[in-house]
């Protein structure tokens, strides 16, 4: 059957399957209970791209089922702190949230491979591993333990590497620098002479006006703008080597979800794959006009430099290899991303590596 054909028929009998159905719709709307939910989120509502992603699911939720299923988001802090949303959904205190899994790692270093650590994968790696390769899977078998279910709702591609008062130029410079910086990637500045810190989004620019802090990441240009970090902390680094790719997530109570009627179950798991493309899309569009914008007010882009790179990719390795040895959940995880790994990266410089790398040199020569 030729292409022509088959869209003419298939348009033909879905318009005679809804005029078909259309005296059996009471009996649909009856089989679609009334269901509320309420999701707290790690995020302030003044970050409206990364809080945003959880509303965005939501909506599509609602719309999916006639506003039969419908997910309340509150701001971190509104029902439990923003570190604390994970806890609130094991326990049921309510049904969902959106977070970062790696800011549970001091549960559990195993947190931290659903969201992004260093050297890892990037987003579109992760995006792969996660709907093909048995990430997902692999990831609520561990949650389980929890007593909740996840799933990808939201990408931050690869991050910035963050704000300093002074600069970095050397592995030498990072000792005693007390750095707000979540999950896996404090444990490799740790490693070296750095101090981490575990801060909520809304706590950190007060931390770093006061000097409690002296650098911090968080996501890129158009978050970072918003927070304001570049009026106390001027140098701007790149790239967030510990966050190729930060996948948010949204998290279930396994007891809640399961309560859910099939096809509610279904309109949930789309409506998060949604919010997981739309978030990326819009951190794309949003971040280059945010990082001009910060150059113009003063922000100072620094690379980090080779020196530093090397020294945390060795750090980092040496921390999966003590981890491996004493977290068989980890391991396995963390085996099943590296395989994927070492595949992923001899295709993208073949493909995305070099057609990038050759239109990024037509813009330097101001040919874009």
């Amino acid at each position: 059957m030729d292409r022509r054909t088959f869209i003419r028929k298939g348009a033909l009998g879905t318009v005679a399957a809804a005029a078909g159905t259309t005296l059996a719709a009471p009996a649909i709307a009856q089989e679609n209970p009334t269901i509320t939910w309420r999701m707290t989120s790690s995020f302030p509502k003044s970050l409206d791209t990364i809080y945003g992603a959880a509303e965005t699911m939501a909506n599509f939720v609602r719309g999916m089922t006639d506003g039969k299923f419908n997910i309340q988001v509150f701001a971190g802090g509104e029902i439990v702190p923003g570190l604390q949303a994970m806890d609130a959904v094991s326990s049921g205190t309510v049904e969902a949230c959106h977070t970062c899994s790696y800011y549970y790692w001091g549960k559990d270093p195993t947190f931290a491979l659903a969201t992004a650590v260093p050297f890892g994968l990037n987003m579109r790696m992760q995006n792969a591993w996660f709907y093909y390769g048995g990430g997902n899977d692999l990831m609520n078998e561990f949650y389980a333990n929890y007593n909740i279910s996840a799933l990808p709702c939201g990408n931050t591609g690869a991050q910035m590497g963050g704000w300093f008062r002074k600069e970095i130029n050397t592995l030498d410079d990072l000792k005693g620098v007390k750095m707000r910086i979540g999950g896996f990637g404090g444990k490799v500045l740790e490693r070296l002479g750095g101090v981490p810190q575990q801060i909520a989004g809304g706590d950190i620019y007060p931390s770093l006006e006061k000097g409690t802090i002296d650098a911090t990441e968080w996501v890129g240009p158009y978050d970072d703008e918003k927070l304001g970090f570049y009026k106390v902390a001027p140098y701007y680094y790149y790239p967030g080597w510990w966050e190729g790719g930060a996948c948010l997530h949204a998290m279930f109570n396994n007891d809640a979800h399961a309560a859910l009627p099939e096809h509610y179950k279904i309109a949930l798991a789309t409506a998060c794959e949604a919010a997981n493309q739309d978030a990326m899309a819009s951190y794309d569009w949003k971040n280059p006009a945010a990082l001009q914008s910060l150059i113009a007010n003063g922000a100072q882009l620094r690379p980090f430099t080779q020196e530093v790179l090397d020294g945390c990719f060795n750090a980092a390795n040496e921390v999966y290899a003590e981890l491996d040895a004493s977290n068989a959940a980890f391991k396995k995880i963390k085996d099943s991303q590296w395989a994927f790994r070492k595949e992923a990266y001899l295709w993208m410089q073949l493909s995305e590596y070099n057609f990038d790398t050759y239109m990024m040199i037509q813009q330097r020569n101001g040919k874009l």
